[in-house]
């Protein structure tokens, strides 16, 4: 059976695995600003830039269950580690990629690893603390992830703008290779091996059906513009559906027959829970395809520097600090009230973002942009914060830690769609010769397709559930933790 580890050695390895979690999240924000120098560096085409970011994502999605469902029958620290010793030797290949294809093969394993020591975290504090103490820690996790949102993009700017190391874009990577031995060195320390009494087995059918769908489904929009449309291109999407629909009914059989499918399709009649799935990854496509062409545009169109290209991107984050100080009091007080504006508050600064950029032209600065983008930044902490919460109102307590997994499995995916859709508009209309105008027509264009995923989250907030259940859900959660 698990027992608590004594409370300085379980603070150093909460620690240990929030590092850890920083280090992936940080890794997701901080290659956005070294995109320009990379294309530049490597003669990386449009399609490599996507999947630089895509891949990472994609792969990472792909396995996260699994890399969870390792860890319950292996031991967490044991797929922990392995977990960042993949990650850190993937880094390291990633900082001596001598081309395109070597890069995006490395982002790809690094994501593969980061989905084996990510899910190992909030696992592992579920055995380390009391249900009471949870909150405290989860508030942390929290916390952690908006500081990386922020110091990604500054802090890859900082480095390639200053050329830190020498060796100027790879440092983004370079830094991950000495942080990983020592996360490694003390997560064998002080990290505990515990496993899950409950462990249910690996979904291997369901995990290759889910790979090969997604990747049918993502290859063709990022390369079908390069390809020029051929006909095995289309064919590809063809097989996509085939293959996801197979996923779907091997999911459902595997439902009934072991209750270890790799996703609870029960889950999906819940309504509510289902526009919860809908509402994060349409949020979370808009935001990762806009950050992509917003960040391309500002420096491979007007010049900015990688850094200042982060402070373009600062009031976003700053202003998302905003939005959860206004959701976390009004969240649970008014419901999907508080999502639907959010989600609307995004869209509008993506369109008046995009105004101002067609009407300034290459007289664009980073003081233009700040109040249209510290607009969609309060409207993402208000979403965001309070969507998990309110989707996993209807959702029984005994289906929460699936539901949780599920959740943060299509959050990922929505965002290597909008990678891929959102990239596939911006790269069509820019072309192969970078020039202002082109990237300038291709950001505005990208940010009517972001604004509309915006829209879309917007629309699927209306159908999560109502107030009263989201109020009474709270009710119950916090009666358990005082039984407890």
């Amino acid at each position: 059976m698990n027992t608590p580890a004594p409370s300085t050695k379980r603070a150093i390895a909460t620690s240990v695995l929030m590092f850890a979690a920083f280090m992936d999240l940080l890794d997701v924000t901080i290659v956005n600003v070294a995109l320009p120098a990379i294309r530049s560096d490597l003669d990386a085409s449009p399609a490599h830039l996507e999947w630089i970011l895509g891949g990472y994502t994609l792969a990472f999605a792909v396995l996260l269950i699994t890399g969870g469902r390792l860890g319950d029958i292996f031991g967490r620290q044991r797929v922990f580690v392995i977990g960042v010793a993949g990650f850190t030797l993937a880094s390291l290949a990633a900082c001596l990629s001598g081309n395109g294809d070597t890069l995006v093969a490395a982002r790809v394993v690094q994501g593969a690893f980061a989905a084996m020591m990510v899910p190992q975290l909030l696992s592992t504090v579920q055995v380390m603390y009391a249900p009471k103490e949870r909150a405290n820690v989860f508030g942390i996790v929290g916390a952690v992830s908006g500081t990386a949102a922020v110091v990604g993009p500054l802090l890859g700017g900082w480095l390639i703008t200053h050329d830190a190391f020498g060796v100027g874009w790879r440092s983004i990577f370079l830094i991950n290779i000495p942080v990983g031995i020592v996360l490694i060195v003390l997560a064998l320390k002080y990290v505990p091996n515990t496993v899950s009494e409950r462990a249910t087995r690996l979904d291997l059918p369901g995990f290759a059906l889910a790979t090969i769908g997604v990747f049918l489904l993502v290859f063709p929009l990022i390369e079908g513009r390069e390809q020029g449309w051929p006909a095995w291109i289309w064919a590809m999407f063809a097989g996509a559906a085939v293959v996801l629909a197979a996923f779907v009914a091997n999911q459902r059989r595997t439902e009934r027959l072991t209750q270890s499918s790799l996703l609870p399709m029960h889950l999906f009649g819940n309504r509510g829970f289902a526009a919860g799935l809908v509402t994060q990854a349409a949020c979370s496509a808009a935001m990762a395809g806009f950050a992509l062409t917003l960040v391309i545009y500002v420096q491979s169109g007007l010049g900015f520097s990688a850094v200042h290209a982060g402070l373009v991107l600062l009031p976003f984050s700053l202003g998302a600090f905003i939005g959860v100080g206004i959701s976390a009091p009004l969240g649970l007080k008014l419901g999907k009230v508080v999502l639907f504006a959010g989600a609307i508050l995004q869209a509008v600064g993506i369109w008046w973002l995009a105004r101002i950029v067609s009407d300034h032209g290459a007289g664009f600065g980073a003081w233009d942009g700040t109040p249209p983008l510290l607009a969609a930044g309060i409207g993402l902490g208000m979403l965001v914060v309070p969507l998990i919460d309110i989707a996993l109102a209807t959702v029984s307590t005994d289906d929460a830690g699936a539901a949780s997994g599920t959740y943060s499995t299509f959050q990922q995916l929505g965002s290597a769609l909008g990678i891929a859709i959102v990239g596939a508009v911006f790269f069509h209309v820019v072309g192969d010769t970078f020039t202002e105008t082109g990237l300038r027509d291709g950001f505005v264009e990208a940010s009517w397709w972001a604004a509309g995923g915006y829209l879309l989250s917007a629309a699927a907030t209306l159908f999560l559930p109502d107030r009263n259940a989201v109020q009474r859900h709270a009710r119950e959660q916090a009666e358990l933790l005082e039984t407890v």
